[in-house]
């Protein structure tokens, strides 16, 4: 049920007060407070032709009886004072707005006209604090009826999670949503959204627990692809390797890597007669910008060149006749073409270097083996244009 605003009536309340601006003896049952005003330079000169002070800011004290305290207000350390600041106006479109400042009066104001002031200011600010409350719990209404929906979804929705940063727990989480990151609190909320912390720790702990097992597992997986292909390669030794080779085995002082060099020269053994590709890209593109620009450079870094590497995608007949014999040298392995480019970043004018290669790749138990093989007739690679096409 939507709260309906009551209008607030502003009523001058009657003042029956003397009008001389200097108190008279207390009377009893009344309190003697102080009232702050300003006075703007009309009202400093009519202070001064009055025999006053002239200054800006006035304070003069008055008697307020007892049943005209709600026009006075009192701080912390006692000090009372007419109700004149903050003031409450009416603007143009009759809202109340609030002015933290004290009036300014063009003349020296009767005490009359500052409590009829005080009270004005006291209607007006009930008005102005209603109004408030009013869109306060509209505004905690939309919010609620927001989280409740979001709550809902959430519960609903078993893949939805809550953020892992700051962790859910017992009491409280927090859920990204379209409006900004939210905080549901078994606490102060209620509803369907008091049961999401709870339910998004649920989730959160079985994430957790799926997570340690997935790497569980694939600790597991490496562990044993690692034992499976250390087997290869002791086999491998034992039945291919040299004495020496089967001494370190031995005594476990064999490094796979040469394993794997010993392996890969036997499996590709039809291929040997091929020149194997060597990664000196850096320096084929430092003699390349060299004869471009016409000027030395010392060294080439790698923050001076990208390679972007990609299986051929269009092969020349001749090309394609070299794949065929390749192939059918190994046939146990796969037989791809590969270009590789080589881009100087520092000067975009310089074109591009190409490297055309044959890469060789077979599977011996566990144990993958590579070879990559320069292509004949395509060892001084070709500088490329910009859509990678080779140039004249």
């Amino acid at each position: 049920m939507e709260p309906v605003a009551r209008p607030v009536l502003v009523h001058p309340e009657p003042v029956d007060m003397p009008s001389t601006a200097s108190p008279g003896p207390k009377s009893a049952g009344g309190l003697v407070v102080t009232a702050v005003y300003q006075l703007s330079e009309a009202g400093r000169k009519a202070s001064l032709l009055a025999g006053g002070d002239g200054h800006a800011v006035q304070r003069i004290t008055v008697e307020v009886p007892a049943n005209r305290l709600h026009l006075v207000s009192v701080n912390g350390h006692g000090i009372a004072r007419l109700k004149l600041r903050p003031r409450y106006e009416l603007d143009a479109e009759q809202q109340v707005i609030c002015i933290d400042r004290a009036p300014v009066f063009d003349h020296l104001p009767t005490i009359d006209e500052l409590l009829r002031l005080a009270a004005r200011n006291h209607q007006l600010e009930r008005a102005y604090h209603a109004k408030r409350t009013l869109a306060r719990n509209e505004r905690a209404d939309a919010d609620r009826a927001r989280r409740t929906e979001i709550a809902l979804a959430f519960l609903a929705d078993p893949s939805q999670r809550a953020l892992v940063h700051p962790s859910p727990t017992p009491r409280r989480c927090y859920l990204a949503t379209p409006h900004g990151h939210l905080r549901f609190d078994r606490v102060s909320d209620t509803g369907p959204a008091r049961d999401v912390p709870k339910e998004a720790l649920r989730r959160f702990r079985a994430d957790v627990k799926a997570n340690r097992e997935r790497r569980a597992r694939e600790r597991a997986d490496q562990v044993r692809l690692r034992d499976e292909r250390w087997a290869t390669m002791a086999a491998w030794v034992n039945e291919h390797g040299t004495p020496d080779q089967k001494a370190r085995l031995d005594a476990r002082l064999l490094p796979p890597s040469e394993i794997k060099e010993a392996m890969a020269d036997q499996a590709f053994r039809a291929l040997s007669q091929l020149p194997r590709y060597t990664h000196d890209g850096a320096e084929r593109l430092r003699v390349h910008v060299e004869r471009w620009l016409g000027r030395t450079r010392e060294h080439v870094s790698a923050k001076d060149y990208v390679v972007f590497g990609h299986p051929l995608r269009s092969v020349t007949d001749r090309q394609w006749a070299l794949l065929q014999e390749m192939r059918s040298a190994v046939p146990d392995a796969r037989v791809e073409l590969h270009l590789r480019e080589f881009i100087w970043r520092r000067d975009p004018g310089v074109p591009r270097i190409s490297q055309l290669t044959a890469v060789a790749t077979a599977k011996v138990g566990a144990v993958v083996l590579r070879r990559e093989y320069v292509v004949p007739n395509a060892v001084d690679a070709r500088p490329l244009t910009a859509n990678g096409k080779e140039s004249a």
